[in-house]
């Protein structure tokens, strides 16, 4: 969404800066004056509050790595010295952890919104490859820092999830024992842990600018997912966005400030309380909640297919529920971006992501526990068999045989509401060429 450059520099040094390293021009162009469709509603706000929770991660990190000491033997009384000792430490590990789960919950929000409004259509196709990338750092970055304070549920968790690795033919074994250092969790995998934890979230942060740099070549998609006309449809990101973003900000910021000073341990296990033994099995190993819908895909799978164990069936199903996220563009096959506009597939959304919840919580409960009458494991199968086949089955057929409802001609129309529904909507077939 290409535009014109409106910035003169104000004076004599503005203007030598802007001749050698043209910044303040990149920032007002694209921070300030860069047209942004003026119907976006608060669910693209968490953009804005991600790179927030990205920058308080990093800050929090840096500083409590000050203090951390990767050793089985001082990790676990480290991470007690900074709350206990360290100035302010209670408040950054705090901060450091609930921002972790803060982080997730935004991020969901986030790629769901994604998934309802079409944002990964046409020509946005590498914006959201980029999107599913971050996820999958943020999801590695966050279970090596798990790993960290070295107390039960971190050790057995790293345990646990790292022997699926050994399940890849061939080259699974060797790979396990390059990650871990040795041929169990010890000392040289708190280390590798704690080294790649600190590296990643740089990476992550590489790759958001990336992400932002693809999102402004198309621009915003938008609610209604029609295309930008013209300048009527836009507005200028400050002062309105900036604006709107920054109220959303403070609103997320209240959950999140009332976790850190009333509830800082609510969101962690109890047994991490305790220092990691490798002769005591928890009773029951679970991950952080932002891995539990992806853990209850891998025990679901708790029988051979054909040829194929269930090890293997089980990350070959675990890496295969993020992998399919990079497909997402391809396997929707509708013209019609927005979900607003398509009836049939809202059913199938909302399914899709009730079935999502219900995964987080049978990854929570013990293996051989009944929910409504039904085992754990058999109803994991159920909403592992959805979750695919929403992806592999139902988005390629809906985009064949749906019929959507007309799209307004543009932004404007919709937002000012100058003529009534019906008026200068475009029929479904013509909304292929959006």
């Amino acid at each position: 969404m290409a535009h014109e450059s409106s910035y003169v520099p104000g004076n004599v040094v503005e203007k030598w800066i802007d001749d050698r390293l043209p910044i303040i021009r990149f920032s007002k162009e694209h921070l300030m004056d860069y047209p942004t469709p003026k119907n976006l509603n608060y669910w693209w706000t968490f953009g804005g509050i991600l790179a927030v929770m990205l920058v308080i991660q990093i800050i929090t990190g840096i500083v409590l790595a000050m203090h951390y000491t990767p050793n089985v033997g001082m990790a676990f009384d480290s991470v007690e010295h900074i709350k206990r000792d360290v100035n302010g430490g209670r408040i950054l590990q705090a901060v450091h952890a609930v921002g972790a789960s803060m982080f997730f919950a935004a991020v969901y929000i986030h790629m769901f919104r994604g998934l309802f409004f079409g944002s990964y259509k046409k020509p946005r196709e590498l914006l959201w490859i980029l999107g599913v990338l971050i996820f999958v750092l943020m999801v590695t970055t966050a279970f090596m820092g798990y790993v960290l304070p070295w107390g039960q549920m971190s050790f057995w968790a790293a345990t646990v999830i790292t022997n699926i690795i050994g399940a890849i033919p061939v080259l699974g074994q060797p790979i396990l024992e390059l990650l871990r250092g040795g041929f169990a969790v010890d000392n040289a995998t708190l280390n590798r842990f704690f080294s790649l934890h600190y590296l990643l979230p740089f990476v992550i942060a590489a790759v958001v600018a990336l992400h932002i740099w693809a999102l402004h070549i198309p621009g915003n998609n938008n609610p209604l997912g029609v295309d930008v006309k013209s300048s009527r449809d836009t507005v200028p990101f400050h002062p309105y966005y900036t604006m709107k973003d920054l109220y959303g900000i403070v609103l997320f910021m209240i959950p999140f400030a009332w976790f850190v000073f009333f509830i800082p341990d609510i969101l962690g296990h109890p047994d991490n309380y305790v220092m990691a033994n490798s002769q005591v099995t928890p009773a029951h190993i679970v991950p952080e909640w932002y891995f539990l819908p992806f853990y209850a895909i891998l025990r679901a799978i708790d029988f051979n297919i054909l040829f194929i164990d269930s090890k293997l069936g089980g990350v070959i199903f675990f890496a295969g529920a993020i992998v399919v996220l990079f497909f997402v563009p391809w396997l929707d096959t509708s013209k019609v971006r927005s979900g607003t506009f398509r009836p049939v597939f809202k059913w199938f959304y909302w399914l899709f992501v009730i079935n999502f919840v219900m995964l987080a919580y049978l990854g929570s409960a013990p293996a051989d526990a009944k929910v409504i009458g039904i085992a754990v494991s058999d109803f994991s199968k159920l909403c592992t068999a959805y979750y695919f086949v929403y992806f592999i089955v139902i988005l390629p057929l809906l985009g064949r045989f749906e019929t959507p409802r007309p799209l307004p001609a543009s932004i404007s129309e919709a937002v000012l509401k100058t003529s009534p529904a019906t008026s200068g909507a475009i029929p479904a077939a013509a909304a292929n060429s959006h």
